[in-house]
């Protein structure tokens, strides 16, 4: 493996050393991840795209999100953690999204292999098929046909039918593969809006098999009986990926994204939810897709998005 040369312009913080006790923030113990990876420790890995976005013709930028992200985790304190390692971006070149997506695939799957659990900044959502690409391979590579939970926050099915594949076609795409391959899948999408799907993919989403629940329901008068929900998702699956279209938070949280939600999901709700699942053991791949920092506000969106990436990143 190639040694990673991590860019000092993002991983920088202030230095507090010369006060009492731990000061570290997350710039001071991050590494270039050269295959050191303990067994569950998480690694974060970069998916610089806007391919999908473009060809779903929404607002490009997304590319720059893994660095806008990093930017922002920089500063945050490790609280405990000894270090955090980071894989670099795979990198799409124009519309050569296929390739990426492949070559995404390859990167997850090898991390999975080394037992590390990997954490994906994109980009936009068709970061997704990447993604999923990886742990199928390494499930395949197993011989492991358990039940996988593709557990997805967000305002949108992203089950578009039509190809070439977007940043609204990756569950289609997931769905498609393992009914193929006779692979139990369970897909839950949990902040759909109805103003921003049409009945087609409504349709579609009972056609998959699909759990949703719509954003109405997602507001924190309702955390109990989500978290119940999600608890029985959980249940039935042995692998979960989970996935977070930032643009499930509501715009004023997140405006940083191609499609802000007027309405959305608080943040609270999200991260108790990502939580969950973390505390489940059964997590094998996270990832966080569509922050733009062409459309953010004062960093109001990177912000939130480096809080949920640091609460998958701490042990």
């Amino acid at each position: 493996m190639s040694i990673l040369q991590l860019d000092k312009g993002l991983w920088k913080a202030r230095d507090d050393s010369a006060e009492q006790g731990d000061t570290r923030r997350l710039a001071h113990i991050v590494e270039a991840d050269a295959g050191q990876a303990e067994k569950g420790e998480p690694v974060l890995l970069g998916f610089a795209c806007d391919a999908g976005v473009a060809r779903n013709q929404g607002r490009i930028g997304a590319a720059e999100g893994p660095a806008g992200i990093r930017k922002f985790l920089a500063g945050l304190p490790a609280h405990g953690m000894t270090r955090l390692l980071d894989a670099g971006d795979v990198v799409c070149v124009e519309d050569q999204l296929e390739d990426a997506q492949e070559r995404l695939g390859l990167r997850v799957a090898e991390l999975l292999e080394r037992g590390a659990r990997p954490l994906v900044l994109g980009g936009g959502h068709e970061i997704a098929w990447g993604s999923f690409q990886g742990l199928a391979r390494w499930l395949e590579a197993c011989g492991d046909t358990d039940p996988i939970l593709v557990l997805n926050l967000d305002a949108h099915f992203d089950l578009r039918t039509g190809r070439p594949g977007s940043s609204g076609t990756p569950f289609d795409q997931i769905a498609r593969y393992c009914e193929a391959r006779g692979q139990a899948l369970q897909y839950a999408c949990l902040g759909v809006s109805r103003l921003a799907n049409t009945p087609a993919l409504y349709a579609r989403a009972a056609e998959v098999g699909a759990v949703w629940v719509e954003d109405h329901d997602m507001q924190e008068r309702h955390l109990e009986a989500r978290l119940a929900n999600v608890d029985a998702l959980l249940a039935r699956a042995r692998h979960v990926y989970l996935t977070i279209d930032l643009d499930v938070l509501p715009a004023a949280v997140m405006p940083g994204v191609s499609a802000p939600a007027p309405y959305g999901v608080p943040m609270s709700v999200v991260e108790e939810i990502v939580l969950r699942i973390k505390a489940s053991g059964k997590l094998r791949l996270a990832d966080m897709a569509e922050y733009n920092p062409r459309f953010d506000v004062d960093g109001h969106g990177a912000r939130a998005a480096a809080r949920l990436a640091w609460q998958l990143l701490s042990r």
